[in-house]
């Protein structure tokens, strides 16, 4: 299994990216997509979430709702991150991950990760 990120980079605030996280070995339909992310001397903390083995309605921490989107290519076997409106806050190294628990908003819920990709906001 691997999880792989990209698509971080740096942006001015008002900003946008997409990341992507090509996942080889797991079927996007049988999982939970995690976003997290971990900025410099902080914990990792979750991002978003997307199951389409429970209908495809994404979560979002509150702190990037009506921000960020999530999505998917089942043909790339790829999960999208867009974040848009980005603030200088959302400067941190993003990962992707992915779980079969039934529960997905911690870290120790997730037992595959994607190597990060750094996403700097900044003026």
């Amino acid at each position: 299994v691997q999880l792989q990120a990209s698509g971080g980079g740096l942006v001015q605030p008002g900003g946008s990216l997409r990341l992507s996280c090509v996942v080889s070995g797991l079927r996007l339909s049988n999982y939970h997509w995690g976003w997290f992310r971990q900025a410099p001397g902080k914990e990792r903390e979750f991002v978003a979430v997307i199951s389409w083995r429970s209908g495809g309605i994404p979560k979002f921490a509150d702190s990037v709702k009506g921000r960020f989107t999530t999505s998917r290519d089942i043909a790339k076997n790829t999960v999208y991150l867009q974040m848009n409106s980005l603030k200088d806050e959302d400067t941190a190294v993003y990962y992707c991950a992915a779980t079969d628990s039934v529960t997905w908003s911690r870290n120790y819920d997730y037992k595959w990760w994607g190597q990060g990709t750094q996403v700097t906001v900044s003026s």
